[in-house]
């Protein structure tokens, strides 16, 4: 692991951030790295646009009407707020289904304005609020359209979830018996593999043409869906969304819990993983911005007209600046 950003307390560092970068193109050769590229991680939700490749090819999109946000919902770590649970209300109804068939679980919605709400009013989140609940309710329809089991989908046994390891196995050209399959905070199987092979999936997934003339088509359609509503991918406030909106005619992106992030270059066949060794999502923002610069693929003004997310300012009780975060790294050219 290499150092990524250092954290002041005043004028001096009290934290030390590290982790890793790999950058990649469609054969895996690396570009650009920091720390070990090497390193096996779980991808998280980095994983979603892979995941609703199989959503896509089960022809439940058209069956059902999908719109393209609805997609991007399905792709989405959403905030809770209206339009995210409004598509995720409208794609169960669209299938026959409703929100008791949801097996991710729940938790208070991320938009802090909605979480606020909920405790004021006494509201009681349910599976809907939950963010990763556009990714299940593409999973269920799926799960529909092929007239498989619905109580279990999101077990590893699944047919729909082993479709997806094999979908995540084909684009990030890695063995689907070498991956390893854990958890997810939501409850669906989450996958793990060198974190270079997953930029190269990203890498592909910006040439979609890479992954053959079938997939290249579902491959494409996710993409824009995600660049086309960035707001549907986080909501007020996310990085994912933020960036997507700034960049999205160039790139597109996801973010994952526990410090991870991909992006795809895109139409350039370039993937980039990023991994805070802590777990620090909230100096991923920091690692992405710092890493796209000095690939040269925006400009430091650019960077800095992302407001809130160049510069991490540290905040005591009465509001008054006391120190900030800051990026200090320098990627390592291979190719």
């Amino acid at each position: 692991m290499a150092l990524i950003a250092k954290k002041y307390h005043g004028e001096i560092v009290d934290l030390h951030h590290y982790g890793h970068i790999a950058v990649a193109d469609t054969q895996g050769k690396i570009l650009w790295q920091l720390g070990d590229p090497q390193r096996v991680v779980f991808s998280r939700s980095s994983a979603k646009p892979m995941q609703a490749v199989p959503v896509a090819e089960s022809g439940a999109l058209d069956e059902y009407g999908i719109t393209e946000k609805e997609l991007a919902v399905m792709c989405a770590s959403h905030y809770a707020e209206d339009i995210h649970t409004e598509a995720v209300f409208s794609i169960l109804k669209k299938a026959g289904l409703d929100e008791s068939r949801l097996q991710c679980g729940t938790h208070y919605p991320l938009a802090s304005y909605m979480k606020n709400k909920f405790i004021v009013g006494g509201i009681k989140p349910s599976e809907v609020h939950n963010n990763c609940s556009g990714k299940h309710s593409g999973m269920l329809i799926a799960t529909k359209m092929r007239s498989e089991n619905l109580s279990d989908y999101y077990l590893p046994a699944h047919p729909h979830q082993m479709r997806i390891t094999q979908a995540i196995a084909q684009i990030c050209d890695y063995p689907a018996e070498q991956i390893v399959i854990g958890s997810d905070g939501c409850g669906v199987p989450v996958h793990a593999m060198p974190m270079y092979k997953f930029a190269q999936g990203y890498a592909k997934m910006s040439r979609p043409q890479t992954l053959g003339e079938g997939r290249e088509k579902t491959v494409r359609r996710i993409t824009q869906a995600m660049t086309d509503n960035a707001q549907m991918l986080g909501g007020t406030g996310d990085f994912t969304t933020a960036l997507t909106q700034a960049f999205g005619g160039r790139l597109f992106c996801k973010g994952g819990a526990s410090g991870f992030f991909a992006i795809g270059l895109k139409d350039k066949g370039i993937g980039i993983a990023v991994k805070m060794e802590d777990g620090s999502s909230d100096i991923i923002p920091l690692a992405v911005l710092q890493t796209l610069v000095q690939m040269g693929e925006i400009t430091k003004s650019e960077a800095q007209g992302l407001a809130g997310f160049n510069e991490s300012v540290s905040l005591n009780r009465k509001k008054e600046v006391i120190g900030k975060t800051v990026a200090d790294f320098v990627l390592e050219k291979t190719a």
